[in-house]
């Protein structure tokens, strides 16, 4: 046998090998583009549109593998002033009207509230900037406009095809502009400054490796809010308000308040964390620990004593702390075969409703249906004389076409009219706990998105865009449905107007004399 022992020459070869390739994976080439736009959501989109339009390159960073985020999923619905649609319907609205019932809705009497400046912007503009633009991008609107509460007349204007349908002619025009180059699955670590100003980020890929400094003069943070992030949930609590015994995480997965900690790092100032817009409607995913929105508007809601305990409706501002109030936090939301069909998923069809959520076992522990009440008591661990008694007086009260306990037949405008009887077997109980959804304070911002310091003072080359600025306090303390959505598009238009006006206004400065 003859002994092969390691051949020096080819040791040191491999050696030589070994170390060039660490150098060249540690010495990554400089990455440099004119603007940086940390997330793909409909916010940075908006931002990446805007600035091509105005012939500036930019680079989207984002951490899943697809964009849109949150806005992909969503039901579609923006609150929008002064449109053809309403006015069609016979409910014309003004900036005027729109302004005192966002500020009326949003205030804290203990608190700033909303941003007012912020809120004349979005009343004035969201007719021109977001439905003008949508409608010039293929965007399609229903006719019927609804009414949602703290609203006066309909604002919420439903995109046909929900979320998805409002997301891909975004990026779909971002794509043939030509000048924004998508960097996915990739997440950012920190943000890059030399002096005071911000230079770039630094960030690494899903899959691991050695990080990557990407350079700009200009980073949009779109990194939308932290209600997937209970810590930070749980930090910023309102005062006011009990702690929910389980509490499901249901904001975008990635909202964990990543952008929230590096605008802090650089000395960004946060401001009113406390302004949370979170549901009483979370319906457990199947595998319990994150929750998903579902409401029927046609059911009465028990709490654990089989008994209504407020006017059921879907102002959160309102029933919200009134769950938590309730034993458990939880609640169980009765309806009939008859109303099956007006149990609705946010983001989920009528077909995967059924499938996903009706005939999948996995959901049993949460759905529970029998032929009679008693029964239907019986499976979900609640009193069964107790809640017979419980449908027989809502029976009487909506033949009556009064609501003697709540107020809630007859007195509340809504576009599904009055409740039904529930009456007809079978008969079905679905459990909510309280979720979180939405972030309404966040990164302090000025009127042109640019991040400000401790001190009220822009942050040279740093700019917020979207949930991560707490929709730039439009809401303040209570949310109208779909201005969440609004105030992405037009913080993120305002952002890339406002770089693009920079430059060009830089340009001229540098211009020979």
């Amino acid at each position: 046998m003859i002994h092969r022992g390691k051949n020096p020459f080819t040791a040191l070869i491999t050696l030589i090998f070994i170390l060039i390739f660490h150098l060249s994976a540690a010495a990554e080439p400089e990455r440099r583009y004119e603007v940086i736009i940390v997330g793909a959501g409909i916010a940075g989109l908006s931002a990446a549109w805007e600035l091509s339009k105005h012939g500036v390159s930019s680079a989207v960073i984002e951490l899943s593998q697809e964009y849109g985020a949150a806005a992909r999923m969503s039901e579609g619905g923006i609150s929008i002033v002064g449109t053809p649609e309403q006015e069609q319907g016979g409910e014309p609205d003004s900036p005027e009207l729109a302004f005192a019932d966002f500020v009326n809705y949003g205030r804290d009497e203990d608190g700033p509230g909303p941003n007012l400046e912020w809120v004349r912007y979005y009343v004035n503009e969201s007719r021109h900037e977001i439905y003008d633009w949508l409608i010039g991008l293929g965007v399609a609107f229903e006719k019927k406009v609804v009414l949602m509460p703290g609203n006066s007349v309909p604002r919420w204007h439903k995109v046909v095809g929900k979320g998805k349908s409002l997301m891909e002619p975004i990026y779909r025009d971002c794509i043939e502009m030509g000048k924004v180059t998508f960097i996915m699955g990739t997440k950012v670590i920190s943000l890059m400054r030399e002096g005071n100003r911000i230079t770039g980020v630094r960030a690494e890929h899903t899959r691991g490796g050695t990080p990557v400094d990407y350079y700009a003069s200009e980073v949009i943070l779109a990194t939308g809010g932290f209600q997937s992030n209970l810590k930070m949930v749980h930090q910023y609590w309102p005062k006011d308000l009990p702690y929910p015994e389980r509490f499901l995480t249901g904001g975008w997965i990635h909202a964990t308040g990543s952008g929230h900690e590096m605008a802090q790092a650089v000395g960004g100032k946060l401001t009113n964390m406390q302004y949370q817009l979170n549901y009483p409607t979370g319906l457990p995913n199947p595998s319990g620990m994150r929750g998903i929105n579902a409401y029927n508007d046609f059911s009465i809601w028990v709490n654990k004593t089989g008994r209504r305990f407020m006017r059921e409706s879907r102002d959160t501002r309102v029933t919200f702390p009134e769950v938590l109030k309730q034993p458990g936090s939880t609640y169980w939301a009765i309806f009939d075969s008859a109303s099956r069909e007006h149990l609705h998923i946010s983001g989920w069809t009528r077909p995967i409703i059924e499938k996903g959520f009706f005939e999948n076992p996995q959901m049993k522990r949460y759905l529970k249906s029998a032929d009679t009440i008693s029964d239907l008591a019986r499976a979900a661990g609640l009193p069964p004389d107790v809640l017979e008694e419980t449908l027989k007086r809502w029976n009487k009260m909506v033949e009556a076409k009064n609501d003697e306990d709540f107020g809630r037949i007859g007195s509340v405008k809504t576009p599904w009219g009055n409740p039904p009887k529930i009456e007809t077997p079978p008969f079905y109980a679905v459990q909510f706990f309280p979720m979180t959804r939405k972030s309404m304070g966040g990164v302090a911002i000025d009127m042109s998105c640019r991040v400000l310091d401790g001190a009220g003072k822009p942050i040279p080359g740093l700019y917020a865009v979207g949930e991560l600025t707490g929709l730039a306090g439009v809401n303040g303390k209570a949310s109208t449905e779909g201005t969440f959505l609004g105030a992405c598009i037009l913080t993120g238009r305002v952002a890339g107007r406002a770089i693009a006006s920079e430059r060009d206004l830089q340009r001229k400065k540098d211009l020979p004399k």
